[in-house]
């Protein structure tokens, strides 16, 4: 079974999935099914029981938004995928708050020199935002305006929303 629930915070809902006490899902969206869907198909074959609260890691995500940028450090997560993806995944949650890198810094921070594309890749599939980071990865080339923050499943308005919390919180 996946327990579900959807906490409200400054930037709209956001969705949270947990099985056996770690993060399977999370992502902004009122709706935990748009999630559901998009999970490994081990997770997927789960039900999906909504639930008021999930505890510890409600708590840290209450706690992140908050301003404790480090509450969402401890929060376990599982995201099944190839060693290549939880190799850049794992990479990725080590960017600290108020640290961007590129997807090439990402890539080599995995021990996969010259692997920029699966690090996008592996930031267009990660289902554990915000505790898996990918907000924290901006494209090398730069640009201007919100293009500057390049893609973000859940829109650029909320990377950078993202960003500048931890920027200005630290």
């Amino acid at each position: 079974m996946i327990k579900a629930m959807v906490l409200e915070t400054p930037i709209g809902p956001l969705a949270l999935l947990e099985h056996d006490g770690a993060l399977i899902g999370g992502g902004f969206t009122a709706d935990p099914g748009e999630l559901h869907v998009r999970l490994h198909p081990s997770l997927r074959a789960l039900e999906l029981t909504a639930t008021g609260d999930l505890g510890d890691l409600s708590k840290a995500h209450l706690a992140y938004f908050d301003g404790d940028l480090t509450a969402l450090d401890t929060v376990p997560v599982h995201q099944p995928g190839s060693p290549r993806r939880e190799r850049l995944l794992a990479a990725l949650r080590a960017v600290r708050p108020g640290e961007t890198v590129t997807y090439g810094e990402l890539a080599a921070r995995a021990g996969l020199e010259r692997a920029a594309r699966a690090a996008g890749q592996a930031c267009a599939q990660n289902l554990v935002a915000p505790v898996v980071p990918c907000h924290r990865v901006l494209p090398a080339a730069g640009g201007k305006g919100l293009k500057r923050f390049g893609g973000y499943y859940y829109g650029p308005e909320r990377k950078e929303w993202l960003l500048s919390h931890e920027a200005t919180t630290r």
